[in-house]
């Protein structure tokens, strides 16, 4: 019974090994043909794939692409060189060291502060505009503005930007409270700056107060013999004052005035009330930077009570509504400082005088502020953008202001960055264009790319595409739009005349379209700013000497130079026609146009009451060279303000002497002369040397070849001092107008060479020879790195 059963269990046991050994051989005999053969599939689309990317990596069009995007991208490149490419750094000059951290390009913008002056909040001044000198700080005079991230940079704060400026007054003792965007955390912190001289100079004491949110708006006042700061904490969600415990830079938190996100808040005494203004923009409704409320108080530590009227505004963003500053009072009546965020966010500040303040309502109307509006563009400090404001008076009864500023509208570079790689795109559907007449680009979209392709599929894939509407739509597009190519060549025809002027104008809109791709992703802001020296900034004033048959050289001069930075005013020497009017020129800063009686290349140096500055560009009207090359020479002749610093170096050697140009002076490395028809000068030093008992037989040979009056100078410089007495700086580039207008002075070269040679005898018999002296180029201010 045993031995059955075991045998039975054993063959029954043994069969049905057996058969399950047969099906597991065909189930992997079946399985590693499937594997075999999806393996082959695999490989054979792997080898097709391969072929195609080859046959399209070698196509004619392909190489065409790449050769046009190629040639574009050189032609960019070139461009950028050209254009973009400074000579020197900014941290090679003196007083500009900045920290690397500091001052990098923010998509909030580059504010700074200025200072401004008046006997009246309504006739603000800017600090140059009252001729403050600073000698020790080479400032002549002292310009805005007075505070940068690069102040604080230099100082250890790396700073991307400072704004929101509040004034605290202790008797001649000014104390400045911003928000400095901290370049490592990216956060707003309240930071502060103390002067002595009325904010002509700051030395910055560093972060007053740092939490862990964003901090903006300081508003800093005074209460029962207790200093306060209100900042911006809108971020934390409620409105916080702090108490100073060591003033100016310790500080402590006294209370949670009010549980709401508000920005730009203030308290102001009036009527035995306080009132506290500030805008909530979290609520369901509100338009942001359109939204005002006011609150009341018996003390400005609370409680607050809610305004009968609130929201007082809930407008567009260029009425003012959101707060600008500190209001301030003037002939008894109230004003309140509003921002205009209508163009971009702190276009402009403007002034409200308040008529009704009480619990139940108010009213308040717009009044001008009487400041003048920035016209030079970019190259302002404040050109593009003002949004906050505060005026106080003094002891003395004037009025001092600060106020921010910024040369670039908000989110410029996030606007730049766009608007280069739209014009990059473009390019690329310009060689498209180009390939397409040229007949290197027959088919805009792969055959093979289209629904319901010939070519062999899969049944499901083409089971859905005939069934799918969608396909054949695709089908018919990608047909119609292959046979564009055909068409195209067809009206065009590349090889007529008319064609090729079509190749031509669509290759030049390409090299347009990348140059504009350059420009905003490589060419920052277009602003030109000016160049601090130890912290400050200063103006200088552009005289240039000329006549009627160079009037068109004259107006493209003024308007270019006019928006430079540093510019305060034009003169110019005029010296023979009918002079034109200063409204016939198109200027940001006064022109003033001095008629000569005798037409004499001396006038140019003559003594002029109207130059208020100490620094004086001398510039020939025929010389167009970039506002950032102006800059440079002037910050190197604030470092050395006993020589003429110009951008044309002459090397006078030889026996007998001969005037040569720059070629011969950068082929012996050196030179001993600047040309003062591109040159700063110290216009004391300078016009009373010039006007001298010892420089009159100078003048008259000058009035007598007609040439040779900076040769005159140079020689007179020389004269006065062993030391070195020229500076030269290299400028990126500068064109000759006289060229393109055909009116150039001294046509015949060689004659003109010749003048100026015997010039150099006669001087040097009567001043002393120059040719002894020689200095060889400077790295830096000659554009090479060192």
């Amino acid at each position: 019974m045993g031995v059955y059963e075991a045998g039975v269990n054993g063959t029954n046991s043994t069969t049905t090994a057996t058969t399950c050994s047969c099906c597991d051989m065909s189930m992997k005999c079946w399985c590693r043909w499937r594997w075999e053969n999806q393996q082959q599939q695999q490989q054979q689309h792997h080898n097709m794939l391969l072929q195609r990317l080859v046959s399209l990596v070698f196509s004619s069009g392909f190489m065409f692409f790449l050769g046009c995007l190629v040639l574009y991208g050189s032609i960019g490149v070139f461009y950028g060189w050209l254009v973009f490419s400074k000579p020197s750094l900014r941290s090679t000059n003196v007083g500009v060291g900045l920290n690397s951290l500091g001052c990098q390009e923010d998509n909030e913008g580059s504010w700074s502060i200025g200072v401004f002056y008046g006997d009246s909040p309504f006739s603000l001044k800017p600090i140059e505009a009252v001729n403050e000198w600073r000698d020790e700080g080479a400032a002549w005079p002292v310009a805005n503005p007075i505070v940068t991230c690069a102040s604080l940079s230099d100082a250890s704060f790396p700073s991307n930007f400072v704004a929101d400026p509040f004034l605290y007054v202790q008797g001649d003792t000014f104390f400045l409270f911003f928000e400095t965007k901290n370049s490592i955390t990216m956060q707003g912190d309240i930071a502060v700056a103390k002067s002595t001289d009325k904010g002509a100079t700051w030395q910055q004491l560093g972060v007053a107060l740092d939490e862990e949110w964003h901090l903006s708006y300081p508003y800093v006042f005074n209460y029962l013999g207790q200093i306060y700061m209100m900042p911006e904490s809108s971020q934390k969600g409620e409105l916080r004052l702090y108490r100073a415990l060591n003033f100016p830079l310790q500080w402590t938190l006294e209370k949670v005035l009010i549980k709401k996100p508000l920005v730009d808040s203030f308290i102001i005494n009036r009527a035995g009330e306080y009132w506290l203004f500030g805008s909530d923009h979290s609520g369901f409704g509100t338009r942001k930077n359109g939204q005002l409320e006011i609150w009341y108080s018996s003390s400005p530590l609370g409680p607050w009570k809610s305004h009968k009227k609130n929201p007082i505004y809930n407008v567009d963003m260029s009425v003012g509504a959101r707060n600008g500053g500190r209001p301030f009072v003037y002939d008894g009546n109230l004003y309140r400082v509003g921002q205009d965020c209508g163009e971009t966010y702190g276009r402009r500040v403007r002034i409200f005088k308040v008529e009704v303040l009480t619990k139940d309502d108010y009213k308040e109307v717009e009044v001008p502020l009487g400041l003048e509006e920035p016209n030079k563009g970019p190259n302002a400090w404040n050109g593009a953008r003002y949004h906050h404001l505060d005026v106080q008076q003094l002891s003395s009864g004037k009025w001092i202001a600060v106020m921010d500023g910024d040369r670039v509208p908000s989110g410029d570079s996030v606007h730049r960055f766009i608007l280069g790689f739209a014009s990059l795109a473009a390019v690329i559907i310009v060689v498209v264009v180009l390939g397409v007449l040229l007949g290197a680009v027959k088919c805009i979209i792969p055959v093979n790319w289209c629904a319901h392709y010939s070519g062999k599929r899969n049944n499901a894939l083409l089971g859905w595409e005939r069934s799918n509407l969608f396909s054949s739509k695709v089908r018919r597009f990608c047909s119609r739009l292959n046979r564009v190519p055909l068409f195209i060549r067809g009206k065009i025809k590349p090889n007529t005349w008319a064609g090729k002027l079509v190749l031509a104008v669509t290759f030049a809109v390409g090299v347009a379209l990348i140059c504009t791709g350059v420009k905003y992703l490589y060419g920052g802001n277009g602003a030109e700013e000016a160049y601090p020296l130890n912290g400050h900034y200063s103006q200088f004033t552009l005289l240039t000497m000329t006549y009627d048959a160079r009037l068109w050289n004259l107006k493209m001069y003024v308007k270019h130079y006019s928006r430079c930075s540093s510019v305060r005013e034009i003169i110019v020497v005029w010296n023979k026609g009918i002079p034109p009017r200063s409204s016939d020129l198109d200027s940001t800063v006064p022109v003033w146009i001095r008629v000569e009686e005798q037409n004499s290349l001396n006038n140019r140096f003559k003594k002029d009451p109207m130059i208020t500055t100490r620094a004086v560009l001398e510039l020939d009207d025929d010389i167009l060279m970039t506002c950032d090359d102006i800059e440079r020479g002037f910050n190197v002749w604030r470092q050395h303000p006993d020589r003429i610093v110009g951008f044309y170096p002459r090397l006078i050697s030889g026996s007998p002497l001969k005037y040569r140009g720059e070629k011969y002076a950068r082929r012996h490395k050196g030179y001993n002369m600047i040309l003062t028809g591109a040159a700063f000068v110290d216009r004391t030093v300078a016009f009373d040397r010039y006007w001298s008992k010892e420089a009159k037989v100078g003048r008259e040979l000058v009035d007598r070849y007609f040439n040779c009056e900076d040769v005159l100078l140079n020689y007179l410089y020389a004269n006065a001092s062993s030391s070195q007495t020229v500076e030269y700086v290299r400028p990126t580039w500068a064109i000759d107008t006289s060229k393109v207008s055909g009116v150039a002075i001294s046509r015949n070269t060689n004659v003109h060479y010749k003048i100026r040679s015997n010039c150099l005898l006669k001087f040097s018999e009567i001043y002393g020879s120059i040719a002894d002296r020689k200095w060889e180029f400077d790295g830096r201010k000659d554009g090479w790195d060192l």
